[in-house]
């Protein structure tokens, strides 16, 4: 008989071979053909389910932004829940972490990213996710902003602090791609850190 491929299962191992290339070779190398060989599959199963480059990676950048997405959700519900100012600040401090190369895989995710949003200022086929991605980060952000508000008075006007925060996130993020060694996990924890103690004063 047969064998039966689950059609989910074959996508999110070509969106891992998708990152494993860009990650080894940068986002140009992302052809069918090597992302196929990196996945150890025939080049025509790729082509089932992918017309090229270009609908590959928009494919694999939403399956990365899905991925972030839910890693997310699970946990707002906590944060919200939460009545602690330290439960709070630590789960704030966790979410905003997802946005952060830490470890392997969200290294991986912020590569992949970067290569792609690079891409995108050059080709507009590209541009629409990207924008959506980076105002979903932002809006985010401006949720977290508006929630400190109702208990602690912000350093700045929200729009601003939103702004400030995301440019933290974003340089950090680069420099974590780009310098691994010198922006380490404990560095950009750090940083972090000190960032949200700073961004709001108890209210009176």
């Amino acid at each position: 008989m047969p064998k039966v491929v689950d059609p989910e299962t074959r996508r999110d191992e070509v969106v891992d071979a998708v990152f494993r290339v860009v990650r080894r070779a940068g986002f140009e190398q992302a052809s069918l053909r090597n992302v196929a060989d990196e996945a150890g599959l025939a080049i025509g199963s790729v082509r089932h389910y992918f017309a090229g480059h270009t609908d590959l990676m928009v494919f694999a950048m939403r399956a990365s932004l899905d991925r972030v997405g839910a890693r997310l959700q699970e946990r707002v519900g906590p944060l919200l829940a939460a009545e602690d100012p330290a439960v709070r600040a630590e789960g704030v401090e966790s979410m905003l972490a997802e946005l952060l190369p830490l470890d392997e895989r969200r290294r991986d995710e912020a590569t992949v990213w970067l290569a792609f949003t690079t891409a995108a200022r050059t080709r507009p086929e590209l541009q629409p996710l990207a924008r959506e991605a980076y105002d979903g980060m932002r809006a985010l952000v401006r949720r977290i902003v508006d929630g400190v508000t109702r208990h602690r008075r912000l350093s700045a006007e929200p729009g601003v602090e939103t702004e400030r925060l995301c440019a933290l996130i974003d340089g950090l993020t680069v420099e974590g791609v780009l310098h691994p060694d010198r922006m380490t996990p404990e560095l950009m924890t750090a940083a972090l850190r000190r960032h949200l103690e700073t961004l709001a004063e108890p209210r009176l």
